[in-house]
C-alpha cells in the first residue's frame, strides 16, 4: 500500500499514513501537499496529485522520548545495512547484531550498545571489546531521533525531510 510522509507545520517528520488518510487530511484542509508523484488521483468532481509528502497546517506537539524498541530491522536501517567494523554494505540476511560491550560483561541491548556487523567481523570480535579485538567502530551507535528513520525503507522523496 502507498504510504505518505506527514510533516509537522515546522517541516519536522511526524509519521506516515496511508494514501486514503492523507487524502482525507488534504480534503479537510488539515494538510497541504509538499511533494507529489506524477500520478493523479481522479474522482467525478476533482483531480488531485498523488501525495508523497504532506505538511500539517497546524503545529502538533510531539513527545520527544517515545519508547523506540531496539529491533534487528531498526538497527540495520539505522546503520544503513553496513557493517560498523569493516564498512561493507551487505543484504540484511548476511548481517548480525553485535553488542559493543558484550552481554557477558554486563552490556545491555540498547541503541547505544548494539550495531550491525557482518558475520566475519562479529565472529572476529567475539566476546571482547572492540579495542581488545583491535577493531574500530566506523560510527558510534546512537538512539535515532525519529521513528521514521528506523522503521521504514525510505523513498527518495522523503530523504530531504528526515
Amino acid at each position: 500500500m502507498h504510504r505518505v510522509l506527514v510533516l509537522n507545520a515546522t517541516y519536522e517528520p511526524l509519521n506516515t499514513v496511508s494514501l486514503p488518510r492523507a487524502v482525507a487530511l488534504l480534503l479537510d484542509d488539515k494538510a497541504e501537499i509538499v511533494e507529489a508523484a506524477e500520478a493523479w488521483l481522479r474522482s467525478q468532481h476533482m483531480t488531485l496529485p498523488m501525495p508523497l509528502v504532506i505538511r500539517l497546517v497546524t503545529y502538533v506537539r510531539i513527545l520527544r522520548q517515545l519508547p523506540l524498541a531496539v529491533t534487528r530491522r531498526s538497527v540495520l536501517n539505522r546503520d544503513g545495512c553496513a557493517c560498523q567494523y569493516c564498512g561493507r554494505t551487505l543484504p540484511s540476511a548476511e548481517l548480525t547484531l553485535d553488542h559493543v560491550l558484550p552481554r557477558s560483561r554486563g552490556g545491555k541491548t540498547t541503541w547505544e550498545n548494539v550495531v550491525a556487523a557482518c558475520k566475519l567481523c562479529n565472529h572476529r570480535k567475539g566476546d571482547r571489546m572492540p579495542a581488545e579485538a583491535h577493531m574500530r567502530l566506523r560510527r558510534q551507535p546512537f538512539r535515532p531521533r525519529y521513528l521514521a528513520l528506523v522503521v521504514l525503507d525510505l523513498p527518495l522523496a522523503w530523504r530531504k525531510y528526515l
